[in-house]
């Protein structure tokens, strides 16, 4: 199995993402999910196998989130995911698949936990933030 990243290239924690990959040695398959938007039932099962809500893969920042009500306790999530469907932004990025498992990787660094190989060597964000030191300690 190869590793998929939901990719917004436009979003600097998706590229740190991205990057993180990338350093562990595997070129993986990049879904920018704003020109592919996965189906209803891709959507449901990386949010199942992410072990969270769809409510919780809801973007809400830059998003129609507001505007449509979706903080309403009461909208279903045939409601949320129809809105996803409808508005390809609301759902929440990057998410990464690899053998290992299924994230929702906010912070970027949650990818460590599901690479074959987390020892990427030394790794700062493009912000500046390191994640990992020239000594190869996980600082974050």
């Amino acid at each position: 199995m190869s590793v998929v990243i939901y990719h917004n290239p436009d979003c600097g924690t998706s590229r740190n993402t991205l990057e993180m990959i990338r350093q562990s040695g595997v070129e993986p398959t990049v879904i920018e999910y704003l020109k592919t938007p996965p189906d209803g039932a891709t959507i449901l099962k990386l949010v199942k196998d992410a072990g969270i809500t769809l409510r919780e893969a809801l973007r809400k920042k830059d998003t129609p989130f507001e505007d449509l009500g979706l903080a309403d306790p009461a909208k279903t999530d045939d409601d949320l995911l129809d809105a996803i469907q409808g508005y390809p932004i609301l759902f929440n990025r990057p998410f990464v698949v690899t053998p290992i498992g299924t994230r929702l990787c906010r912070p970027s660094e949650v990818v460590l936990d599901i690479l074959e190989n987390p020892d990427i060597g030394p790794f700062v964000k493009e912000d500046g933030e390191v994640v990992i030191d020239a000594e190869g300690n996980r600082i974050v």
